[in-house]
Parts: C-alpha cells; sequence; structure tokens
C-alpha cells in the first residue's frame, strides 16, 4: 500500500473510481456530499467535466486542512453533445445508436484539494465503436442496466469488449479514473 502524508479522502460514490483507486495500492476513504452538477449552457462541452469536479471539491474546502480531498467527474461527448446518465432504457438506446458505427471522446476530469488548494485536471479519450445492431444495444441495455454511466455503456462490460474497435487514450479515463494522472499529482504527497 502507498502510505501519504495526509489522509486521502474519494469524494464519489463510483463503484468504478472506488476500484481503481484501491487497485492502484492507496488506501482512503470515502465521503460524499450533495452538489449541484448544473453547468453554465455556453460552456464548451470539453471543459464540463472539469467545471462539475471543481463544483465537487467546492463544498470540500472548510474541511481540507489535513487532508487530500479527490473528486472525479466524466462525461461523454458525441456530435458535440454532451451524453449524461441515461433516465431509461429508451434513453440509453438513443445515445449507444446515436454512438454507433462512430468516434466519441470521453473526457475525465480529476480536482485534488487539499489546505485550501484546489488543481484540476482532465483527460480525453477517443473511443470508436463498430456499427452495432438494435438487437445488440437491447441486449446489453437489458442485461447490464447501464443507467448510472454516462453516455449509457461502461467499457469493460459487455458493449465495450465486443463493440469497441478500438481506443486512443488511457483506458481508464474511459472507466472514470485516470490512474496514470492521479498517481502522479499525489506523489508529492507519498511518504518516504
Amino acid at each position: 500500500m502507498i502510505n501519504l502524508q495526509k489522509p486521502l479522502i474519494l469524494a464519489s460514490n463510483s463503484p468504478r473510481r472506488k476500484q481503481l483507486l484501491t487497485d492502484s495500492g492507496f488506501t482512503f476513504d470515502i465521503d460524499v456530499k450533495p452538489t449541484d452538477e448544473s453547468f453554465p449552457t455556453d460552456l464548451p462541452a470539453k471543459d464540463v467535466a472539469a467545471y462539475i469536479c471543481e463544483q465537487k471539491a467546492a463544498v470540500f474546502r472548510d474541511i481540507s486542512a489535513g487532508r487530500i480531498i479527490l473528486t472525479a467527474d466524466t462525461v461523454v461527448i458525441a456530435e458535440n453533445r454532451i451524453l449524461g446518465k441515461p433516465f431509461d432504457a429508451a434513453e440509453a438506446f438513443e445515445m449507444l445508436r446515436l454512438m454507433s458505427g462512430k468516434s466519441h471522446d470521453v473526457v475525465t476530469a480529476v480536482t485534488i484539494l487539499t489546505d485550501g488548494q484546489m488543481e484540476t485536471i482532465s483527460d480525453t479519450a477517443t473511443v470508436y465503436f463498430r456499427e452495432l445492431a438494435d438487437s445488440e444495444i437491447s441486449y446489453y441495455i437489458e442485461q447490464c442496466k447501464p443507467f448510472d454511466k454516462a453516455g449509457a455503456y461502461g467499457v469493460q462490460e459487455w458493449i465495450g469488449m465486443t463493440g469497441i474497435e478500438r481506443i486512443e487514450g488511457s483506458f481508464y479515463t474511459i472507466m472514470g479514473l485516470p490512474v496514470h494522472i492521479v498517481y502522479q499529482k499525489l506523489k508529492p504527497f507519498f511518504r518516504d
């Protein structure tokens, strides 16, 4: 395990982020505070994840002394449209149909807040889906119920295994935590 100079708090309920941070060797606690995740309509799509991530971190500013607060947010951008978490199967189907046979970007931002100082980093990966049959999309939605995932899919799930032709960028950025960036940004806090 990696020992840090300060306690690490993961401000996320995402089981994927929890698993990735654990697998990276970090020990941490989880603390999530309600946050308004709306964003200005004129904000460029590629900046939305960073904006929301900083909103999530800002609610921890008063308790950041002596701690490292880590927040993250992921957005899927297809045809310059942000695809959030689908409300139902029909919206999930629409999202996956939109991405079928095309590329889209996944942007994950990470904010590290400690002692009132905030730093945000974004990472982008481009995902290329092959043409998906309607029956494949329906099967995936029925089996995996991707309603807690931006863009209505998990790269590590069936649709990712069978439908993604290639990825440019980090697989872990698509999963929701660019571990390579988190590791480098936490390195200054490693205990000798």
